[in-house]
């Protein structure tokens, strides 16, 4: 028998994604409905930024963080969305090597990114209720940008190694991905390689990472119910509540839809593998979709700059 060193590996150039092996002719009528999800999310994330850009009133650090948080979601949408469709309309199945493993590094980036936006924005709600005369000189401009370059240089560093260690993993023979996108476990499954090392590192810095956020928006949250709990004037528990109340739906809507995606990975064996494909595609549009959607409506001063952009034009 010959040994393993003996044969030929061929280099593979591309990959061909394959959404829902067990269940192709789902991607005809979910075409429509998730092109219309991503219309509404680029739509309503662009009317957002530009109301928030031109509206003098909305340029506040609250307002700054959750541009911060368009710009991510709408880099997500545009990550996935895209080719998914091109799939569905025009059955374009192949990616290339490079294209694979970028897009793979932009979703595990972004999506800790997501997290850990909201996890300022918690801090910036616990600031404004439990310590409000020294918020002005907290939140600053100089905070937001602090801020974001604490989530782009974090959330980008430690999820660099994910692609890299796939990407040097050698691909045999096979390069069918059962997926509509570039997940890890997806792609590094192809591999002749020992993959422990690589889906390793992707549990422990994605739990790391998304477990401390939560862990402080928790503590947060813990602390602003304190001080509200705390409150006797009429009407100043509501006011309170009201404006916690959009990012806490945004955070509870994030944070539920990743522990439905994991538990549907971890019960793979028990459920059809389509399941968590159309969960994961889900993942990167609804709350893209919902998130402005969520502030624009519950906030009065984004609803009123939205009635004053509607007016210039």
């Amino acid at each position: 028998m010959a040994s393993p060193s003996n044969f030929t590996i061929t280099p593979i150039s591309e990959f061909l994604l394959i959404c829902f092996p067990n269940y192709q002719s789902w991607q005809h009528w979910l075409s429509l409905p998730l092109s219309l999800l991503f219309f509404v999310a680029m739509g309503a994330n662009a009317t957002l930024l530009i109301t928030i850009c031109l509206e003098a009133s909305l340029h506040e650090p609250l307002y700054y963080l959750l541009s911060l948080l368009s710009l991510l979601d709408i880099v997500l949408c545009l990550t996935v969305i895209p080719k998914v469709l091109a799939i569905f309309w025009f059955d374009l199945r192949s990616i290339s090597f490079s294209a694979c493993f970028l897009q793979m590094f932009i979703m595990n980036s972004f999506l800790t990114m997501e997290s850990c936006t909201f996890m300022i924005m918690a801090f910036d709600r616990y600031v404004a209720i439990c310590h409000p005369l020294r918020y002005p000189s907290i939140i600053t401009g100089q905070f937001v940008f602090r801020a974001t370059i604490f989530v782009i240089t974090r959330n980008a560093f430690f999820s660099l190694p994910v692609p890299i260690l796939s990407a040097r993993l050698r691909y045999c023979a096979e390069n069918i991905i059962k997926n509509c996108i570039c997940t890890n476990l997806s792609v590094s499954k192809l591999s002749c390689d020992d993959i422990t090392f690589s889906r390793l590192y992707q549990f422990v810095a994605g739990w790391t990472l998304l477990g401390s956020d939560l862990i402080l928006i928790f503590l947060s949250y813990y602390f602003i119910l304190k001080v509200v709990l705390r409150i006797k004037a009429e009407g100043a528990v509501a006011k309170v509540l009201s404006t916690c109340g959009s990012h806490f739906i945004l955070i509870l809507f994030f944070s539920t839809v990743l522990l439905v995606l994991v538990i549907t990975n971890l019960a793979r064996k028990r459920i059809p593998p389509d399941i968590p494909i159309l969960l994961n595609i889900l993942h990167h549009l609804i709350p893209p979709a919902l998130n402005p959607i969520v502030y624009g409506v519950r906030t009065k001063e984004i609803k009123q700059g939205i009635q004053n952009l509607l007016r210039r034009l």
